[in-house]
């Protein structure tokens, strides 16, 4: 997923500079900062890195100067922050004078002007129609949603348990979110954990597209002659077609639904047989075109998408490295829920579970960097801008600062205290931005929030996860093996949990194994910023 090039990075700071010359496995393209930079690379480590107490870029004679960097490609040239009153003037106190820049360029082909890459006035106005139909009664029947494809996915696990299979966790977390995503949108079920239909092959095609694009040194796709002659592109179009027609008889089917309706209107208004935020936009007489729902449509797939995938993917490594934290997890879990599907009012007392999705998302934030293009002149800490800079915030750098945190590296839980609030770029002053921060903060936040909270609930509640004994180091170069181990009883429940000892599974005696299932997660998690 990550694609690797030659060349010289030049690095300069305050008037500094340094030409750095690197071989194949050091140098990064653009695709590398979009993807957290956990390279072995020091050059990569020292640009997002530089606030780290190791100092990586002494080595090569670098040293940092302050909490903004610049660096040169052949292609491009951009600004990283790593500083959070920096953040807070981009993101709020002057975000007017930001746009989404060269991610909005990536993005075009598949979001168009769908809320991400939209700015200006097309985006004032789309924010202003999708946001009501988030409210509180739309996210309680979303929260039964996410029970329903959780346990779905539970039910493929047992089979894998049973037969002692190997898993790959990174897939399966992945077609458990589109098949979420899909009915929480517009309706439409991908029942991608069953088969793979041609829309499902379809989406996954557009979305490695996207990724391709982020890392793509040159923009060949913008050559007219290329449409026609590259395989690939002729593969992303056709996707693209069917993507947009299953679209718009989505749309088409779902207006008529409404002209038929005799339910009126209001504030909290759902659907009941389609509960979907389609339905709500043309209900509320949402005044747009087919083309612009497309975009909108589009835009919150893949955001909704892979970002909570790679959530729940990293959350489960995390786990299976602490587990005392899992044994205090299942406890939770075990008290609010029992053996029942989760409802608004569990998932607001699940306050451990969601204090470890926090965590996960602190210290592996899903999207790793905010990027912006500034629209005029600016300055930033004492560090003036040009129009026109492309700006790379580093939520990365920012989430695992040692200025910023204690013990920045460490998976902990408890540094969010449960009758605290939860945590935001509000209360911690713009250090932790999961989500992002000012008025262009993600408008999903809480519903992703609750989807990764009842899936990771429902899944610790059935299956116990753990690194494989011998597993390489896990990075984002590399794949990482877990072992999953289920303990069921006949109703379904984990009723016993194992206990480790020495970092090695040893089973509790009083327990049924059902049986092993080597889970294999690749650590190559690309998000949307």
């Amino acid at each position: 997923m990550l694609e690797l090039l030659r060349g010289s990075l030049l690095l300069s700071n305050l008037g500094f500079h340094q030409s750095l010359s690197m071989g194949w496995q050091d140098w990064v393209s653009l695709g590398h900062f979009l993807n957290i930079c956990l390279s072995d690379s020091v050059a990569m480590k020292g640009i997002l890195g530089f606030q780290r107490q190791e100092d990586p870029l002494r080595p090569l004679g670098v040293r940092p100067f302050s909490s903004h960097f610049m660096g040169f490609t052949e292609h491009m040239s951009f600004l990283i922050v790593s500083d959070p009153s920096i953040a807070k003037h981009i993101l709020k106190d002057n975000s007017k004078a930001y746009s989404k820049g060269i991610l909005a360029e990536i993005l075009d082909f598949v979001m168009g002007k769908g809320l991400i890459p939209a700015d200006g006035e097309t985006w004032r106005v789309r924010r202003r129609a999708i946001v009501p139909a988030l409210h509180q009664k739309y996210v309680a029947k979303m929260i039964g949603l996410f029970g329903q494809a959780t346990n779905r996915l539970c039910k493929k696990l047992d089979a894998a348990a049973s037969d002692r299979e190997d898993v790959e966790m990174e897939s399966l977390f992945s077609r458990l979110t589109l098949d979420i995503i899909g009915k929480a949108l517009f309706n439409y079920d991908f029942d991608s954990l069953k088969v793979d239909t041609g829309i499902v092959e379809a989406v996954y095609t557009v979305l490695r597209e996207a990724e391709n694009r982020s890392v793509a040194p040159i923009p060949v796709w913008k050559i007219p002659i290329w449409k026609d002659i590259s395989p690939k592109l002729k593969k992303v179009n056709k996707a693209l077609k069917l993507i947009n027609e299953t679209l718009d008889d989505l749309i088409a089917t779902c207006k008529k639904m409404v002209d038929d309706e005799e339910l009126q209107f209001h504030e909290e208004y759902v659907n009941e047989q389609d509960p979907s935020i389609l339905h709500f936009l043309l209900a509320s007489g949402d005044d747009v075109t087919s083309k612009q729902l497309r975009d909108d449509l589009m835009t919150m797939l893949i955001a909704g998408h892979e970002t909570s995938a790679a959530v729940l993917t990293w959350t489960f490594y995390l786990l299976s490295t602490e587990p005392t934290v899992m044994t205090k997890l299942q406890d939770e879990v075990d008290s609010v829920l029992g053996d029942r599907y989760p409802t608004i009012e569990d998932v607001k007392k699940l306050r451990y579970t969601t204090r470890v999705i926090n965590e996960s998302l602190r210290l592996y934030p899903q999207p790793p960097v905010l990027i912006r293009r500034s629209l005029e002149d600016d300055i930033l800490g004492n560090y003036p801008i040009k129009r026109g800079e492309d700006i790379f915030i580093s939520v990365w750098n920012l989430h695992r600062s040692p200025d910023l945190w204690k013990d920045a590296d460490t998976f902990c839980p408890e540094r969010w205290p449960l009758d605290g609030p939860n945590p935001n770029e509000t209360n911690q002053n713009f250090s932790y931005l999961p989500f992002g921060g000012g008025p262009r903060k993600c408008i999903g936040d809480m519903l992703a929030t609750f989807e990764t909270v009842v899936a990771l609930a429902m899944l610790v509640r059935r299956f116990d996860f753990q690194l494989a004994i011998g597993a390489p180091p896990v990075s984002l170069y590399c794949n990482a093996p877990f072992i999953l181990t289920g303990w069921i009883d006949n109703r379904g429940n984990n009723s016993h949990h194992p206990r480790f000892e020495n970092d090695r599974y040893t089973e509790d005696k009083t327990a049924s194994s059902s049986g092993d299932a080597a889970a294999r997660i690749p650590q190559k998690l690309l998000s949307h910023v």
